[in-house]
């Protein structure tokens, strides 16, 4: 089927919306490298998993195969960071054995700031995991927070030299991610007066017949919506209500189960009459504020404010770019410059958390400037080039800023990962 067929695998909500896996760090999780971005420091030794046996861990201290310096370390609430002697600087791989009963994550840290040059996460018990980092002379440590149990610290470390410290960054707690968060529900709940006003003329439109006049203020409303975009899994089932698409239903785009935004592009662009849109755009509307209605009671996760903002533009690459949400309008450019505003958004919500961590912030801005000014180019006094009309060159460019930037986004995600400490 062809890209802009809604039959073709459109957005649905299980996509949408991902569970907090941390899919993302396989874009980070790599050897560290001085001058490398400080989440691909966070992210060293790979995500959660079991891990190898304790038979291919290295028993003392030694050049591998692999060419980098092995060092075999403890990790349990009794002996904590063991094993850790001959402290030197450069690329080195700590081979973690969990010796303890239950999974745990180790961090390596700075003991007295609590910045972290390393983490593993979910390394089961009786397996050996590699930590890749990169050290400069001074003190460390190893913190080791097994399941069920409280943190423990190892004995601190000092790696001699004049080498500088690579690059690290101080983990977030839920306290430091409330004051944003609040503020972000704050001006959601401004943009849902924009959204009722938008449906609201969108329904009078129809109402009234005039489908030239719906067809734009259709947009003008979707767009609202589409700027919200970190607040989609607070809003529960109101956004397969306002939002969904037929990937899901029976009988697709005949199916009544079928409604909101994209139920009445399909009509107002397929030549269904006023009269049959009537009850969509009533329906439409009265989501619409009930979402309203319901939001002052709404309690946002600060915990995921900051992998939202990796997800927004995700879910833009994956459905925008693809055309799978488009159901006649060809306006999924001006949906993914949307998407950027909300982007931007929660970035801006973040910021003072934010420029103390991340290094590569400027890089960050750039790539979102760089991919507003390539979408805003095919916005033509508010009409948007189709993804059908858009030239290779200009799709690959788009293409290209999407993907780039979602590597910009990624330590986002990771940094602000809310991380047990105690």
């Amino acid at each position: 089927m062809s890209p802009g067929d809604p039959a073709a695998e459109p957005r649905t909500d299980a996509a949408r919306h991902r569970p907090r896996a941390r899919a993302w760090q396989a874009a980070v999780a790599a050897v560290v490298v001085a001058g490398a971005v400080t989440a691909a420091v966070l992210a060293a030794g790979g995500g959660s998993g079991g891990g190898k046996p304790a038979a291919d861990a290295t028993p003392t201290p030694g050049r591998a195969a692999d060419g980098l310096w092995h060092t075999a370390v403890e990790v349990s609430t009794s002996g904590c960071g063991q094993g850790w002697t001959g402290p030197r600087t450069g690329t080195q791989s700590f081979d973690l054995r969990n010796t303890g009963e239950n999974p745990s994550e180790v961090y390596l840290i700075d003991p007295r700031s609590g910045r972290l040059f390393g983490e593993l996460d979910g390394l089961a018990p009786g397996t050996t995991r590699p930590m890749v980092v990169d050290l400069g002379s001074g003190t460390y440590a190893f913190k080791c927070v097994a399941e069920d149990t409280d943190a423990v610290t190892g004995p601190s470390v000092v790696v001699p030299g004049n080498v500088p410290q690579g690059p690290a960054a101080a983990p977030v707690n839920q306290h430091d991610l409330i004051p944003p968060t609040l503020s972000y529900q704050k001006w959601i709940g401004e943009r849902m007066n924009d959204l009722v006003t938008g449906t609201g003329r969108l329904k009078a439109d129809i109402d009234g017949g005039d489908l030239t006049a719906a067809r734009r203020d259709w947009l003008s409303a979707h767009l609202v919506y589409e700027r919200m975009g970190a607040a989609y899994g607070t809003f529960g089932d109101a956004d397969g209500k306002i939002n969904g698409t037929a990937a899901r239903t029976p009988d697709g785009v005949k199916d009544p189960g079928f409604t909101g935004f994209h139920r009445i592009e399909y009509g107002l662009w397929h030549g269904q009459s006023a009269a049959s849109l009537k009850g969509s755009a009533a329906t439409l509307d009265s989501d619409a504020r009930a979402l309203r209605t319901s939001w002052s009671q709404a309690r946002m996760d600060p915990a995921d404010l900051g992998l939202r903002a990796h997800e927004i533009m995700e879910n833009t690459e994956q459905f925008e770019l693809t055309g799978r949400t488009d159901y006649g309008s060809g306006t999924n450019l001006a949906t993914a410059r949307a998407n950027l505003d909300g982007t931007r958004e929660v970035l801006d919500q973040l910021h003072a958390l934010l420029a103390t961590r991340d290094p590569d912030l400027p890089a960050l801005d750039a790539a979102l400037t760089r991919t507003q000014n390539d979408l805003d180019a095919q916005n033509h006094n508010g009409t948007w080039t189709p993804l059908s009309a858009l030239g290779q060159d200009r799709r690959e460019r788009i293409n290209s800023d999407i993907g780039g930037l979602l590597e910009q986004l990624a330590p986002v995600a990771t940094l602000f990962d809310v991380r047990r400490t105690a």
